[in-house]
């Protein structure tokens, strides 16, 4: 059965505080993101002799990237690189046998207001050791992507058009959809549209008849 409990819940986070990987290349780390992209270091904690006896001295340093969201690193004194990363990252690694899409799939994705500001972060890439991989229109989006010195997957990204109140309903059905769907043996994309469909027949009647009331709603409010 579908959950709806969430959507009854008041959201009252306000976006991203940080987020934080590891890096074994501080430097290479500094001119990425100072230098090239032009985020300012905003924060930096020293510890030493933390936790336990066998935690290194480490360096956990901020940079900005907008509306007092912070991404971070932690640089561990005297740790070697845990794996190769040829495939995948800082953080993990991945053996032939894993597929390309999926190590892709994990990345960070910063917003930016208009195309001007995607292409000024274009240009700033392909002007860099890190250049520019892929510039792609996706939905509602358009995005560059390029990996920083950590192996980790970074995406500028700017919104094409507005997302309608419709789309977010229709995200809404789809997660619904998703979720009563892989709680049965073998879930497929087809079951998926199925009961999506199913979904939009049991709640199209009430969409609707709240639709007029807001209607009703604010023309009474003109």
């Amino acid at each position: 059965m579908t959950d709806e409990g969430s959507a009854r819940l008041e959201h009252k986070v306000r976006g991203v505080d940080h987020t934080a990987f590891p890096t074994f290349d501080p430097a290479g780390t500094v001119r990425f993101y100072r230098d090239v992209l032009g985020f300012p270091v905003v924060h930096s904690i020293c510890a030493a002799g933390w936790g336990p006896e066998d935690h290194p001295d480490f360096i956990h340093f901020f940079f900005d990237i907008g509306n007092d969201d912070r991404i971070a690193f932690f640089y561990y004194f005297g740790l070697a690189p845990v794996h190769a990363h040829e495939r995948g990252d800082a953080y993990a690694g991945f053996g032939p046998e894993v597929p390309e899409f999926f190590v892709r799939s994990r990345h960070l994705a910063i917003h930016v207001d208009d195309q001007d500001d995607l292409l000024e972060y274009r240009r700033r890439l392909d002007e860099s050791a890190w250049p520019v991989e892929m510039q792609i229109q996706h939905e509602t989006i358009e995005s560059i992507y390029t990996h920083d010195p950590n192996g980790y997957m970074v995406e500028f990204t700017r919104a094409m058009r507005p997302v309608t109140p419709q789309e977010d309903l229709d995200a809404n059905l789809t997660i619904d959809a998703l979720l009563d769907v892989v709680a049965e043996p073998e879930p497929t994309f087809g079951k998926l549209l199925a009961r999506k469909a199913e979904l939009i027949v049991e709640r199209a009647g009430p969409w609707e008849s709240a639709q007029r009331d807001l209607a009703r709603v604010e023309e009474a409010a003109r």
